[in-house]
């Protein structure tokens, strides 16, 4: 339902009414003014908060995050979340991209028909939320790592505009790329473009690592309870002898092979200085080595979930 400067969706219009009229000037529906985009180096971007975010929302990311979401689907066997919800009324989805995965539960690029039961609103997740307080029974927000940099404020308003009982769930790849029977080679192709990755993103103050790993903490210290963790490896091609996991691997190869420029070009260029002819020679080893590797290589897939208390926390007597 929201992107850090981008969209959020809601399946459900419970606790919309009451607050739109109260939208900051930070936060638009969506409206011809934020179907605004500027273009660099032949990608678009979304304009609204300009800079803020790094990775383009044309028709071609667009087609890749609909496959991410069919990969997540496989490897989690048509789970949509791993919290136990029990009739949720009203959901969030942070960071919905094209709104699939909203409109399956049931930089604005949604569809312009959605069901009834799904708003679209454009606001920076990162500032304070305009959701009034209590008013959500489920947050959900899937590969958002490479976009926020302060995680356990979002993490705090999620707290706040939960209803007691409610659940939070943050699903993530991270950005490590590993192999379980060592045919992975030290100069492997993919692992140092992780590698970079990471490095870029960290020279705008995001760590692609350590916020996957640190979830789990973050939840506790906002307060959540039941806090749960799973963990599956998400392998890159089709080397694993089981069909449906070759298949989880050849929509992960295909899901990363797609969006390589996507991902490198605007990190790269302003976060490493490279010019972008160095970027399109450096995706060429990286394009090859995904085609063709014989590692047995894996990302590890994170869903991280916990419970808003039913109760409010008791002050501890100094």
């Amino acid at each position: 339902m929201m992107e850090p400067s981008g969209s959020r969706s809601s399946p459900s219009t419970d606790g919309l009414d009451s607050f739109s009229g109260m939208l900051s000037a930070d936060s638009m529906s969506m409206s011809d003014d934020v179907r605004d985009y500027v273009f660099e180096n032949s990608r678009r971007y979304h304009k609204y908060s300009e800079g803020r975010y790094h990775f383009p929302n044309d028709d071609a990311e667009q087609e890749r995050e609909d496959m991410q979401h069919a990969m997540v689907m496989m490897l989690c066997e048509g789970k949509l979340h791993y919290a136990p919800l029990d009739n949720p009324q009203s959901v969030m989805d942070i960071g919905t991209g094209t709104g699939i995965w909203a409109i399956d539960n049931l930089s604005p690029i949604q569809p312009l028909w959605v069901p009834r039961n799904v708003q679209f609103l454009v606001d920076n997740v990162e500032e304070e939320w305009v959701q009034p307080a209590g008013s959500l029974d489920y947050i959900h927000a899937r590969q958002m790592s490479p976009t926020i940099r302060d995680w356990p404020r979002i993490i705090r308003e999620a707290y706040k505009a939960l209803k007691p009982g409610g659940w939070l769930e943050i699903q993530d790849l991270k950005c490590v790329v590993t192999s379980d029977d060592g045919t992975i080679v030290e100069n492997d192709p993919c692992a140092i473009y992780a590698k970079t990755l990471v490095g870029a993103l960290a020279r705008f103050d995001i760590d692609l690592v350590a916020c996957v790993e640190n979830y789990p903490r973050w939840m506790r210290e906002a307060g959540f309870i039941n806090v749960r963790e799973v963990v599956l490896n998400t392998p890159i091609g089709t080397w694993p002898k089981d069909p449906h996991l070759a298949r989880v691997g050849l929509y992960t190869r295909n899901m990363i092979y797609d969006g390589l420029h996507g991902f490198s070009i605007r990190p790269f260029t302003h976060g490493l200085g490279w010019t972008p002819e160095q970027v399109e020679v450096f995706l060429v080893d990286i394009r090859k080595a995904l085609l063709t590797s014989t590692a047995h290589i894996s990302l590890p897939f994170h869903s991280v979930y916990a419970q808003k208390p039913l109760e409010p926390r008791k002050r501890r007597s100094r």
